[in-house]
């Protein structure tokens, strides 16, 4: 019956240490369990579940990224490190006593409702069995699952067999891995390009397989982060056809066109997919550092055969394809669909379950930090009504209960895996925004 009264936080990356601060400057107790030594999550460098690479960098940044009560260093530049990222969550975790709470080395393997000890009074919130990996089990009052979407690498269907060297972005971390050979990034994503770039300047020849044309946005903007002027068109309510046009004609200002360069035209429109927030790879293919490829067709011994009819003979292919959404711990139909959608209130909220909440689970075209914040204080506004304010509990209880939400307020994402978490960042924001109000009046 350890922790009957606490709420569990499972994961100490950003998410985890957001919640777990929120929640206890709401008066509710709660404890994190990290299955590493210490917190961090994904900026943990090194870590079996971090993705980052010894040269990453925000993609969003700092202002963007930063939590509201908690700033980052005046020294740190506009898009800090992943050892700056690092250091600013630890800070965060120290300033506001959450190692006093923190389980770490502390591997969940399963979650489930402890029916063996559920009440008649508990009604769609029963108590919490955790089990870890040394097969201790914990009883909680709720469950906050904060356990990344970045961790759980997706692997592409390929024809054929390849003899060279493949890898998943996850799991590259340094460029000796590609220096001197032939390299093949597959993939069109931030990381994917991000990956082409440094193999540019380590390798031997660089090919970039993508399946479709994207649409380019240079980090700085007039010497200022990009984001940041997304913050002020939101601000002002622009609508989003005219911050569509506007940020295309800055972009084709600052970059010009990509099938100038040499890569394919975009076949969607700008927003219309996650953006790429790239300057760099267009001056590598426009340099012919980086030859563009498009969807592999097959693999043969050491060449890759491209549905173009193309031949390359490659040594290493790096995969950015991508993460799942996974939760090894868990039943998949608690969380997830046939489809593999979550099941979930604005990707958050249980519809049966009142102490079951997932943090984290979406993709911002910004920084997902403040994000989660907001989706902190929800659940910490949603624990408490349910004890001092019933009616608006029932409510929000009726609205989650309604199911997985339209998150993408009007905008048609393409339809793949890398957009099943997108959502609009400032939309998604007031959205939260709004219902935190609402379950807190005055």
């Amino acid at each position: 019956m350890e922790g009957r009264e606490k709420i569990c936080v499972l994961g100490g990356g950003p998410s985890g240490l957001v919640v777990a601060k929120t929640l206890l400057q709401q008066g509710l107790t709660c404890e994190i369990l990290e299955r590493e030594d210490d917190v961090g999550g994904t900026w943990y460098y090194g870590r079996t579940g971090s993705s980052v690479y010894a040269s990453t960098h925000l993609i969003s940044s700092k202002r963007m990224t930063e939590f509201s009560d908690f700033p980052m260093p005046k020294e740190y530049p506009p898009y800090p490190s992943h050892e700056q990222a690092l250091a600013y969550l630890r800070d965060y975790a120290r300033h506001f006593g959450l190692y006093k709470i923190l389980c770490t080395e502390t591997t969940v393997v399963r979650i489930a409702v402890a029916e063996d000890l559920r009440t008649e009074t508990d009604g769609d919130s029963p108590p919490w069995r955790v089990t870890t990996a040394d097969g201790r089990e914990r009883i909680y009052r709720g469950l906050v699952i904060a356990n990344g979407h970045h961790w759980d690498p997706l692997w592409p269907e390929v024809a054929g067999e390849f003899t060279g060297q493949q890898i998943h972005a996850h799991d590259y971390k340094t460029p000796d891995q590609i220096t001197g050979k032939r390299v093949l990034v597959v993939g069109g994503g931030n990381s994917g390009c991000d990956i082409a770039v440094e193999a540019a300047q380590h390798a031997r020849a660089v090919f970039h397989s993508l399946r479709r044309g994207y649409h380019f946005l240079p980090k700085f903007l007039l010497g200022t982060p990009i984001d940041s002027g997304g913050e002020w068109l939101s601000q002002w309510r622009v609508p989003q056809a005219v911050q569509r046009w506007l940020t295309g004609w800055l972009a084709y200002v600052a970059l010009g066109p990509p099938e100038r360069y040499g890569l394919p035209k975009p076949d969607h429109r700008l927003f219309e997919a996650h953006p790429i927030v790239n300057s760099q790879l267009l001056y590598f293919v426009g340099h012919g550092k980086i030859q563009i490829r498009p969807a592999i067709e097959r693999l043969s011994g050491d060449r890759v055969r491209f549905v173009d009819g193309r031949e390359e003979q490659i040594d290493t292919i790096v995969y950015a394809t991508g993460y799942r959404v996974s939760f090894p711990f868990a039943d998949r139909e608690l969380l997830l669909d046939d489809a593999g959608k979550p099941r979930l209130f604005l990707n958050v909220f249980h519809p049966q379950y009142d102490n079951l909440f997932v943090a984290g689970l979406v993709q911002p075209n910004s920084g997902i930090w403040p994000i989660i914040e907001w989706q902190a204080r929800l659940i910490a506004a949603y624990l408490a009504a349910q004890e001092k304010n019933p009616a608006q509990a029932a409510w929000f209880r009726k609205l989650k209960a309604a199911g997985p939400d339209n998150l993408t307020s009007g905008r048609n994402y393409l339809r793949s895996p890398r957009h099943l978490l997108e959502v609009p960042y400032f939309a998604y924001r007031r959205r939260l925004e709004k219902l935190v109000r609402r379950l807190q009046p005055g």
